[in-house]
Parts: C-alpha cells; sequence; structure tokens
C-alpha cells in the first residue's frame, strides 16, 4: 500500500511538472538502494544535470582521481544553513553532499584523458559523450556524516549502493594517441573514512566544500557568479564576510590566475591531495609533515625535514623536500610512485597524475637554499 501510494504521488508529481525535493533522512539506516531516490540528480533528454533544488559546484584545486571528472552538488533542507568558518563550514543535519565521478568519451566510445570541461550549464552532462562511474552521497544525519558509495549500470540509467564498493579496469585515450590503463577503484564505505577522517577519530567529514576551495567563480544557468555569494543567496550559507578579499582562495588548478606563483599553485595542491591526512590531527600526523596551504613553509611543511614514518617509502631520499633538488626529495619518489607501500596519496589513484608531478618537480627545483 505505501509503494503504491508512494508510485501515485511519483506520477502526480511528474504531472504537475514538479520534482520531489531531495531526501531528507536525519537519522536511522534505511539508506534508498537506488541513487534516484535522493532526487539530486535527474536525467531527460539524454542529459544527467542537478536536480532543481540543489546547488552545483567546484574547487579551486581538485583532488586527483585517475583522471576521473566530477559533477559535484550540494542541498540543505529549507530554512537551514551551513554556518561560516575559515577552516570549515558547520553543516545543518539533513545536507547531501552529492561527487558523480565520470569519464568523458568519443564518438567511437573511447574513454578520454582530457582536462577539458564537457558540463553544459544549461543541461548538464551529454550522456552519449560521457562514462558514469560511480556517484558519492555524503549525507549529515544526527549522528554524524555517513558516506554511500553508488555505482552506475552499463546503461547509464541507475546508480546502486554498493557497500563493498567495485573495481574497474579502464583505458583512457590521450590526445597524442597514448593511452593510459586504469584500475579504478569505488571505495567501500568504510575505505571513504581513510580519507573524510581529517581529524582522527572524529568521524566522516566533507574534504572539498571549504572555503578555500569554494572561493571561485562557477558557471550556473544564469551565468557566472562567485560560488560562496550564490551559497548565501540560496540560503545554503550563513556567516560569509561581506569582503571576499579576506577570505582564503586556493589556487585555481590549470588555469592559476594573475598573481598566482608557482608557490601558491604547488601548495593548493598537496593541500587539496595531501592536507586531509598531513595536518595535525589527521591520520597521517605520526609522520610530522603538515602540508595545509595555510601554514606557513618550514621544517614542518618538508623543507629539510627528514622522514619520520615513511619506511621504504623515503626511497632512500634523506629529505622531504630538498630545496633545488626534485630528485633528492622523498615528496617526489612518493608522488611518483604506483607501489602501494610507498606511493602517496595512498587511495583514491592506480596512476601517476603527471601534471601535478611536473608542477611540483618545477616548485622544488624553483626553492633557494639547501640542507
Amino acid at each position: 500500500m505505501i509503494r503504491l501510494l508512494g508510485l501515485g504521488l511519483a506520477l502526480l508529481l511528474a504531472g504537475c511538472g514538479k520534482q520531489a525535493a531531495p531526501l531528507y533522512l536525519p537519522e536511522g539506516e534505511q539508506y534508498p538502494e537506488k541513487l534516484s531516490d535522493w532526487h539530486v540528480l535527474e536525467q531527460g533528454g539524454g542529459h544527467l544535470k542537478p536536480a532543481a533544488a540543489v546547488l552545483p559546484y567546484d574547487l579551486n584545486t581538485p583532488l586527483f582521481t585517475d583522471y576521473a571528472h566530477k559533477l559535484r552538488t550540494v542541498w540543505m533542507p529549507d530554512g537551514q544553513a551551513a554556518q561560516y568558518g575559515e577552516e570549515h563550514f558547520d553543516y545543518p543535519v539533513g545536507t547531501i553532499l552529492s561527487k558523480t565521478f565520470y569519464y568523458p568519451k568519443d564518438d567511437q566510445g573511447r574513454l578520454l584523458q582530457s582536462n577539458s570541461d564537457d558540463r553544459d550549464p544549461q543541461q548538464g552532462l551529454e550522456l552519449k559523450h560521457v562514462q558514469l562511474v560511480e556517484t558519492r552521497i555524503l549525507l549529515k544525519q544526527k549522528s554524524g556524516w555517513v558516506a554511500l558509495p553508488y555505482v552506475w549500470d552499463a546503461e547509464q540509467r541507475e546508480a546502486v549502493l554498493e557497500w563493498a564498493g567495485d573495481s574497474q579496469d579502464l583505458s583512457l585515450h590521450a590526445a597524442d594517441g597514448t593511452t593510459l590503463a586504469v584500475g579504478y577503484e569505488v571505495p567501500d564505505a568504510n575505505q571513504c573514512a581513510g580519507c573524510h577522517e581529517e581529524r582522527h577519530g572524529q568521524g566522516v567529514n566533507p574534504l572539498g566544500p571549504k572555503a578555500r576551495h569554494l572561493n571561485k567563480d562557477f558557471s550556473y544557468e544564469g551565468g557566472s557568479a562567485n560560488q560562496l555569494q550564490r551559497w548565501v543567496q540560496r540560503g545554503f550559507l550563513a556567516g560569509l564576510p561581506n569582503d571576499l578579499a579576506g577570505v582564503p582562495q586556493n589556487a585555481l588548478w590549470g588555469q592559476p590566475r594573475a598573481g598566482e606563483s608557482l608557490d601558491k599553485q604547488a601548495r593548493s595542491y598537496l593541500d587539496a591531495n595531501c592536507a586531509h591526512c598531513h595536518n595535525p590531527q589527521g591520520p597521517a600526523r605520526t609522520s610530522g609533515l603538515f602540508l595545509e596551504a595555510s601554514r606557513p613553509f618550514g621544517i614542518p611543511s618538508g623543507l629539510c625535514k627528514q622522514p619520520v614514518a615513511a619506511g621504504k617509502g623515503s626511497g632512500n631520499r634523506l629529505v622531504d623536500i630538498h630545496p633545488g633538488q626534485p630528485d633528492a626529495s622523498v615528496l617526489i619518489y612518493r608522488v611518483d610512485n604506483t607501489d602501494p607501500g610507498e606511493m602517496m596519496p595512498e587511495l583514491g589513484r592506480s596512476v601517476v597524475h603527471r601534471e601535478g608531478l611536473d608542477l611540483l618537480v618545477k616548485w622544488i627545483a624553483s626553492l633557494d637554499g639547501g640542507c
């Protein structure tokens, strides 16, 4: 009877041209088996796009995940807003963050290793030109955040909750004619904490939607606008300083803004890819290597610092960052590595991020001094 009533309501809403509101689930463990039941994404006309009630967003310098592209969205219950904080936002119960991982593909169906933006602000993602892999839901409940991995089916019609995660062997085609083999891993629900437990013992927390990552312009349906200000306008954020000049801002990946130095670009990259573990309260705190962008650059940030917990991951290098000598730096050895016992980050990639590695090499080579 309940199912019939639910179906009837869905048909009624469809007939009236209205969308169902995103699912409000402040407590309990009755998580939907199907992604569509969250009502944060919608399909139509051969496209996938955020539902009308949610906001898409992007990050200045994003986390690298085997060259996957990402469609990110945020939703909060009516009348509820996140409270601004320079380091963390305080999100209300019921908040839903979604992140859909996908690859662009050509007319022959080949997956592409591409950095081009394939999202249309009006229509969303054109399904015939992308391959959807997974969508991760991060839900704020009364007991804390819950991470839920959904895997898309081959027809790209639905994604299903997979507590155990998934693995896929993919081949990416680059513009120069080369191919890259990717062993893509959808993390299980427990592995999500490997990155999202930013503060040891405090459970899962959002990583991307913070002030320094969000402080950028974004192409919305109605035009471009600063994301933080748009969150305020939508009612999703309270307490934002009136002057954005005082709000932290990481470098814009791939196309730095005027005045964004090589140092800022590299440290923004480390902040996005490493600092969620490498901070004084994080899972990698025992390393003594702290990579937050806001930290003054010095020994705790790796400068001439001897590794204390790297094991064989040091590659026989003596310091984490050796000014002027990338090849003598543990940091470069670990980033340019795919051995599970030596690579960094430990999760989220199976291949080396060549563009990120090149940036770090140039940065370390530019540093003056010695050890």
